[in-house]
């Protein structure tokens, strides 16, 4: 499997195929990172850190059509620490 790099220079070339490359890559790791994130929060939150990643991509995607190399901005947006 190529690495987050390569892929997304492929993304940004308009590989059509690399984007499904791309989730699960990264899926998992910002499921924990939110995770993390829910665990601070008070007790009793009912968001999951599934729906919290959802919930940021829906967002950032907004209504419409999609955005043409979005994908590529969220992941590396994602991935930056802090």
């Amino acid at each position: 499997m190529p690495d987050l790099t390569q892929i997304l220079s492929q993304i940004e070339s308009g590989d059509p195929h690399a984007a499904e490359q791309l989730l699960p890559l990264v899926y998992e790791e910002l499921r924990k990172l939110a995770a993390a994130e829910m665990a601070q929060e008070k007790p009793g939150q009912t968001l999951q850190a599934t729906a919290l990643v959802h919930e940021a991509y829906l967002r950032l995607i907004g209504p419409g059509p999609p955005t043409p190399g979005l994908p590529v901005q969220w992941c590396k947006t994602s991935m930056t620490p802090g």
